[in-house]
């Protein structure tokens, strides 16, 4: 009796089993087949002229007479249909960069020639636009939402047009990648090991609910080899929702500007300030009448909150300003000598060459291989430089730590640890403080105007 009622009890088991696998199964079959038609193949143009030379002219004596020709070379990428009623679709800015001619492809087979709305090199996005009826978009989703461990789909056309809308399965891996394609560039991947390959540029990452939470942009590949590795990254739908709403409406993109430069906090210049986490955004310098300025925000802050939300490392702080409205007030939470304040801060659009705004403005050999003189009038002229009552690297041993860790001659000493320096004297007493603890951080501002902490041991 027993071993009937063991039996039954695994059949059961086995049944259940089977019928989760069979809904997970239908899942993912209803995720692609709502999908699918949203998704489309993006067929790029280039003509390129090339030089080359002729031989019916080598023939008549003339080797070095070259003859002009143009070649027509094809791209493959992906996009998405986001608004049917409009036409409009989202895609990667590298995949129409610079594009003679621009087609796209539906799942029907129907092609039509495509209008570039705008593009954002910074995000690496673009929005096109076609004219054509019975057209399906894909809903956005709330890419805030995700979380890593959840199952996602890729849909796109890789290496080619027979191979379109291909779809792969797999996981978020991580959130939140930056410095993956251009540490210039505004970056904020959502990971995946779902299968990305060359063509998948610009095509959908899609949830479980069958929402769009990411555009397909990038792959990690290894040596010369330009497949999957199971590392690839997506651009989050809030970040593509917001720039691809400049650029319909604008043509370009507007971004907010908090005018500071920003390092990440390491474990020693946590333990120098302090403070008891990594997360956060290290304030090396503040532009002069910038909203930070305006705010109160000083050298030697670290930005751990911005409007409630956490902030991981400085490219974490840079997308978040960036996307969040000019003219915006915003509450920015940040640790200052050890005490937690919050500051209202009310953002401003971000200037053409924010590098244009300015930063506020006895001899002795001294540790670390330093000369330093406070600025004079010939020294002024003869490293030029504009801030008055500021320390300055005369001279620097080429052996000792500073030189190693990056100081230069010509470089201001804006801080020891916390405080401000403007004299040798003072730089002697702080540092002389500061060697009991074995090591010491220095604010240095460069010539090209950004400043960064160095850590200097004794």
């Amino acid at each position: 009796m027993r071993k009937i009622i063991f039996s039954i009890f695994i059949f059961n088991i086995i049944l259940a089993q089977n019928s989760v696998v069979r809904q997970f199964s239908q899942a993912f079959a209803d995720v692609a087949e709502k999908a699918k038609p949203a998704v489309v193949t993006i067929i790029t143009d280039k003509v390129i002229s090339l030089n080359q030379f002729d031989d019916f002219g080598y023939f008549f004596f003339q080797p070095n007479m070259p003859r002009q020709r143009e070649f027509k070379t094809n791209a493959l990428g992906s996009g998405v249909i986001v608004d049917a009623d409009n036409g409009y679709i989202l895609t990667n800015n590298h995949v129409v960069d610079d594009m003679d001619g621009i087609r796209v492809k539906l799942i029907d087979k129907r092609e039509f020639d495509a209008v570039i709305i705008g593009t954002d090199p910074k995000t690496d996005l673009a929005v096109l636009q076609i004219e054509a009826d019975d057209l399906q978009d894909v809903q956005l989703g709330n890419s805030d939402k995700i979380r890593v461990g959840e199952w996602v789909m890729a849909v796109g056309s890789p290496f080619s047009e027979n191979l379109s809308h291909t779809v792969t399965t797999g996981i978020v891996s991580a959130l939140g990648r930056s410095n993956i394609m251009n540490a210039q560039s505004y970056e904020d991947f959502i990971q995946t090991d779902a299968a990305i390959n060359p063509g998948n540029s610009g095509g959908a990452l899609l949830n479980m609910e069958g929402e769009l939470i990411g555009i397909n942009t990038a792959i990690a590949t290894g040596g010369y080899e330009k497949s999957n590795r199971g590392v690839g990254f997506a651009i989050p739908s809030n970040m593509s929702e917001r720039i691809m709403s400049d650029l319909i409406d604008k043509g370009y993109v507007t971004r907010a500007w908090l005018g500071v430069y920003i390092q990440e906090i390491d474990s020693e210049i946590a333990e120098a300030f302090d403070i008891d986490t990594r997360n956060g955004a290290l304030i090396t310098d503040v532009v002069e009448d910038s909203p930070a300025e305006d705010a109160g925000i000083q050298e030697g802050d670290v930005i751990v909150a911005f409007n409630g939300k956490t902030i991981a490392d400085p490219a974490n702080l840079k997308n978040v300003v960036s996307l969040t409205a000019p003219d915006s007030k915003n509450k920015v939470k940040l640790v200052r000598d050890g005490e937690t304040k919050i500051m209202d801060v009310v953002l401003k659009e971000l200037p053409d060459s924010p590098q244009e705004f300015s930063s506020r403005k006895t001899s002795t050999k001294k540790s670390f291989g330093l000369e330093l003189k406070k600025v004079t009038g010939s020294i002024k002229d003869k490293y030029g430089i504009e801030d008055d009552d500021v320390l300055v690297v005369t001279g620097i041993d080429k052996n000792g730590e500073a030189y190693s860790e990056g100081i230069r001659e010509g470089d201001i000493i804006k801080n020891v640890g916390t405080k401000r320096v403007n004299t040798v004297k003072e730089f002697n007493r702080l540092i002389e403080k500061a060697s009991k603890k074995g090591k010491v951080l220095l604010l240095v501002k460069k010539p090209n105007g950004g400043s960064r902490f160095f850590t200097l041991k004794f």
